[in-house]
Formats: structure tokens, sequence, C-alpha cells
């Protein structure tokens, strides 16, 4: 069984805080994604220095269980990949390279192949990683990343991707539409955009990442 516990449970955290679930930045699809992500936010008066990139798969640069880039996004992504060299740019999924999904890691292997892009084998799924992440990036000093506000979580969904962003502290990018028609979505996926019109229209903000001292 695949059930997703630790995100049933963080969800309850968003009676309290919903705007955990709410992205920093709203791009339609992966190639609207600002290069470099700073860029986007910066314009919106942030302090910002994003130094890496985590990148959901499915219906985000990819589709639905594909192990290899979306045609129509593959000029976009090898442009990210430049922009983010090497350990810079990594995939968290929560299929190929969750360890309760992917248990040979046997997909992550073959996202790799394709993409030219790391994998991060991972224990828990979206939105429970954010210590596995920042352990890859720590033990990656050439990727900069010294705190969790150097980081840009990029991915479609508001309860996995963006909380997964907002509760490590780091930057939450959107990709709304996605690959698939709204009319094919999965019910969850559907939920989440009707949520973050209903939240947004009231005011709800994602919190800002706390910066370190020594930015």
């Amino acid at each position: 069984m695949n059930f997703n516990l630790y995100g049933s449970l963080s969800s309850a955290k968003l009676l309290l805080k919903p705007g955990l679930c709410l992205p920093h930045h709203i791009a339609p699809t992966f190639n609207d994604l600002p290069i470099p992500l700073d860029a986007a936010l910066q314009r919106e008066g942030r302090r910002v220095n994003i130094k890496a990139v985590v990148l959901d798969k499915d219906d985000c640069f990819a589709y639905p269980d594909a192990k290899e880039v979306y045609p129509a996004y593959r000029q976009h992504f090898e442009k990210l990949k430049q922009t983010y060299p090497g350990r810079k740019l990594l995939v968290v999924s929560n299929t190929a390279g969750a360890t309760s999904w992917d248990k040979d890691l046997k997909q992550a292997a073959d996202v790799e192949k394709s993409t030219g892009v790391y994998v991060l084998p991972h224990s828990t799924k979206k939105p429970g990683c954010g210590a596995e992440i920042m352990a890859y990036f720590k033990k990656y000093p050439e990727t900069g990343v010294t705190d969790p506000s150097h980081i840009a979580v990029v991915g479609d969904r508001l309860t996995t991707d963006m909380m997964l962003a907002n509760m490590m502290g780091a930057w939450a990018f959107w990709i709304k539409d996605g690959v698939v028609p709204l009319n094919q979505k999965s019910i969850f996926s559907r939920i989440d955009h009707c949520m973050a019109g209903f939240l947004q229209a009231r005011g709800v903000k994602a919190p800002e990442p706390r910066f370190p001292e020594k930015y």
C-alpha cells in the first residue's frame, strides 16, 4: 500500500495555517517558469537568492508516469539545467525515488538517464521530506545551499509540493495547469485549483522564508 500517511497528517495543519499550501509564484505551465527563478520574486520587491531548484516530475515537466521530459518543455528544461547545473537541480517525486513506491529505485534511474538530472531517493513522501532534501544539498557544498531559503520547489500540487516548500522554509513555485488538462486531472488536483482560488480571494498568503544572518 502506498498511502501517503505523512501527507494526510500534514494536511491537518492547513486548518491552522492555510497559507502553507499556497505558492509564492504561479506559472501556468513549465514553459512559463521564470529562469532564473529569482527574477519573478525580485520584481515583487523580495530579497531572494535561489541557489538550487527542487523539481516535481508528474504533471510538472513530465506526463504522469513518464520517465522523460514532455516534448514541448524540452528546450526550457535544458535552459533550467544550464542555469542550475549539476547537483543544483534535483528531482523529488512521490513516484520515482520514493522508496515506498519505487522500491528498487529503477524509476529513479530511468528518469536520471532520460533527463540528466539527479533524482532524490527518499523514505518520506512529500510534503515530509524536507530534511532529506536539506541533507542532500549539504552533502554537496558545491551547490552553495546552506539554508532552505536558498531553494525553490517547483511542482503542480499544493498539498505536497507547495506545502513541502513552505514547511521547510523554501520558495514555492506552482505549475498551475501542468501537462494534463484540468478536466482530466485527478480529483485531488482539481481540489487544489478550487482551494487556491478560495484562499487567495480571502487574502491568505504563503509564509515568507526566513533569511540567515549571513546571506
